[in-house]
């Protein structure tokens, strides 16, 4: 376990830059995702905290020492890509065993660690096979213990679980969560997909262009996020944004009105008018797409089932303490 500090770290690439002097903590046996939307420089950023990458300037500390002259291979992190990276002539046990054996670690004791990992990650079954008879959730597995009998002080994930099918992406993601809450360890995990951030995270640190935009725990930034850009990215679906002239008694200085579609409700005299242009019948529940004041695209979650249907116009209201204002530069009121 270890802690992390990241003091105005910047990257750049001839004379473009990526990263723009970053600043964070991560506490020790924290979970942490980083999000964002491609090319916010999340990826980069956690290749720069493992040692792949070089920083141009700022310090990145581990355990209050300033690592950044320290190799990859000695800084003390382990990193689970998105492609496996299994070798594929190898054994399962031999892909976990192989880090251990570079260093030069006894041959007894490998196995204890190899022994010990495939047992947390139920693999024992599974040590005497190729990467090629496994299924994707196991190959992530097998990737996971490579990690793990190594001991980092820092789990890095960049994207683990791109590559599976939805319902396996699923069941992966409590395992991660899971395995987190039995090892104790610092985990830092990168994904496009807020879901993912939500589901798994002690802490959120949401990106856009290579510059923190918020920090904070999954539900501080779904119910207090500080600006439109977090409001719209954090959430499924995300957050409805309508001008503030269709609400009288919006907050002073606004632009918008920020709705999460959740918070949305029909209503006999609403302030907006939706045409329904698809609706989702979901069983539990119903979603509505469609356009308000202004062609803004607008989605509102209904519980059950609905007789509404495309080319339906219906009202539509939300509790006051659901709304989210925004000024000119799309800052949160």
């Amino acid at each position: 376990m270890a802690t992390l500090q990241l003091s105005n770290v910047v990257k750049s690439f001839d004379k473009t830059t990526i990263i723009h002097g970053v600043d964070l903590t991560v506490s020790d046996g924290e979970f942490v995702v980083f999000v964002g939307p491609s090319g916010c420089g999340k990826s980069t950023l956690l290749r720069i905290i493992s040692g792949l990458e070089p920083t141009t300037s700022g310090d990145i500390r581990i355990d209050g020492q300033r690592v950044n002259d320290i190799t990859a291979a000695h800084r003390g992190c382990s990193m689970v890509f998105q492609s496996y990276a299994l070798y594929p002539h190898m054994s399962v046990y031999d892909n976990m065993a192989f880090g251990l054996e570079n260093l030069g670690v006894a041959k007894a004791l490998i196995e204890t660690k190899v022994n010990a990992a495939a047992m947390l990650l139920q693999l024992e079954p599974l040590l005497q096979r190729k990467p090629t008879q496994l299924s994707g959730g196991q190959r992530q597995r097998v990737a996971i213990g490579r990690s793990i009998v190594r001991e980092p002080k820092l789990f890095l994930f960049d994207e683990p679980l791109s590559n599976l099918d939805a319902e396996l992406r699923v069941s992966m993601r409590a395992e991660i969560r899971d395995l987190h809450s039995r090892l104790g360890a610092t985990m830092i995990y990168v994904t496009h997909d807020q879901v993912e951030a939500m589901t798994m995270a002690d802490k959120i640190v949401v990106l856009r262009d290579g510059r923190i935009e918020q920090v904070g725990s999954p539900l501080d930034l779904y119910n207090r996020p500080c600006n439109q850009f977090v409001a719209g990215f954090i959430g499924s679906p995300r957050m409805n944004f309508v001008p503030v002239t269709q609400f009288p008694h919006a907050a002073p200085g606004s632009k918008t009105v920020g709705i999460r579609p959740e918070h949305a409700q029909l209503a006999d005299a609403g302030p907006l008018q939706l045409l329904v242009s698809q609706v989702e019948q979901l069983g539990s529940t119903s979603i509505l797409h469609g356009n308000v004041v202004s062609d803004a695209p607008f989605e509102l979650i209904l519980s059950g089932q609905t007789a509404i249907r495309r080319g339906d116009t219906v009202k539509v209201t939300a509790p006051a303490e659901h709304l989210h204002f925004f000024d000119q530069n799309g800052l949160c009121l």
